[in-house]
């Protein structure tokens, strides 16, 4: 690996070949904003709710794999548990469920609970993986009776793909063309009942034929303090973990809502204990560590608040355009609105209105400034 410098002085790291490397490889960069030199953190962000490949690595010990073992969606899990034992009791396969709501709440896991639940296999792929009609023809045709077919961003899916969902969802049957031209045969193939289990960030850009065509349609809240507290606990004494309650609720009520979040934070806070605290998380070393990361007790981090500054500091609190906010502080328009901003809406920090985006009080409180006249906007 060498290091190479941008046009604007930035220096990154570059493999042999010159290709830039991955984010997480990028360490620090100076990015001149209205005057202000900001010191940025171009790693991974701690509280990014994406999938990593550490999680990757991970994630599959710490998931739960029967209903009794998994903590919080209480509504969606007892909801769950009822068509089971039902279709169980007929000794049929589950309706097609359909999980929707923010990443890294569980939508996953509690697909391969149903497939365990129900004692069945279950079969994975994401809906940008399925380029082709007869890719998805393939790994219907392949499918046993009662298996669990799950399709992760299933809202991605190719149209001309879905098509061939619609008649195996209803009628558990695909029709195949065979050849081109006027000697192309239509070949009827039935299939074993099974069991769609669609998930998604964004239910609503699934289109009307898909989205009526799954019998159970569950969305996944955001966890409180004390279930994300017990998924703490939980992953801390299969990680071999040694954690105190306090320390576990600190972790707890800096991760967003999200056990994805959560777990992540106790693996960085483990090696902060490891190395300052005799492999013991308590409250302190969990809010040193997690201060040294940069995430605040509401479980912002540095971005979130140089964000919300920014709001602040040149635009009086706003209101602000979503595209000259993204050029004050040097990021692209889509990442402020589908990666920053819907938990600083959730929990009141920022408020969109028809002029732009505005502060209110909360976010004066939070970040220590007083309110010099702007226009407030309470919550």
């Amino acid at each position: 690996m060498k290091e190479r410098r941008n046009r604007r002085g930035v220096k990154r790291r570059c493999n042999r070949r010159g290709v830039k490397g991955k984010q997480q490889e990028i360490l620090w960069g100076w990015t001149p904003n209205l005057g202000k030199a900001w010191l940025i953190r171009m790693a991974k962000r701690t509280i990014s709710t994406e999938f990593t490949a550490e999680d990757a690595k991970l994630e599959p010990t710490l998931r739960p794999q029967r209903l009794t073992d998994y903590i919080g969606q209480q509504k969606a899990k007892e909801n769950l548990k009822i068509y089971i034992e039902a279709a169980k009791a007929r000794g049929e396969s589950l309706d097609h469920v359909l999980f929707y709501g923010p990443p890294g709440l569980g939508k996953t896991t509690l697909a391969g609970i149903i497939a365990n639940e129900m004692g069945t296999h279950m079969k994975v792929t994401s809906g940008p993986a399925i380029g082709k009609p007869g890719e998805m023809a393939a790994i219907l045709s392949n499918l046993q009776e009662g298996d669990v077919l799950f399709v992760d961003e299933i809202h991605r899916l190719n149209r001309q793909v879905e098509e061939v969902l619609y008649p195996a969802m209803e009628d558990y049957a695909i029709d195949i063309i065979l050849g081109k031209g006027p000697s192309a045969n239509s070949l009827h193939l039935e299939l074993p009942k099974f069991t769609l289990i669609g998930a998604t960030t964004r239910s609503g850009q699934l289109t009307a034929p898909l989205r009526d065509r799954f019998g159970v349609t569950l969305r996944l809240e955001l966890y409180t303090v004390d279930e994300l507290r017990r998924i703490v606990e939980r992953s801390a004494d299969i990680l071999g973990i040694d954690i105190e309650r306090d320390g576990a609720v600190e972790i707890a009520s800096r991760s967003r809502g999200t056990p994805r979040i959560a777990n992540r934070m106790l693996r960085r806070v483990r090696d902060f204990a490891q190395v300052r605290a005799d492999g013991v998380i308590t409250k302190d070393v969990a809010d040193m560590a997690l201060s040294r990361l940069e995430v605040d007790k509401s479980g912002l981090d540095a971005l979130d608040r140089r964000m919300l500054r920014s709001i602040i500091e040149f635009y009086n609190g706003g209101p602000v355009g979503l595209e000259t906010l993204a050029a004050t502080i040097n990021e692209d328009s889509v990442t402020l609105e589908d990666v920053y901003e819907p938990y600083l809406l959730q929990q009141g920090f920022l408020t969109r209105t028809p002029r732009g985006r505005c502060v209110t009080r909360k976010t004066y409180e939070h970040l220590g400034i007083q309110q010099l006249g702007q226009q407030e906007i309470d919550i």
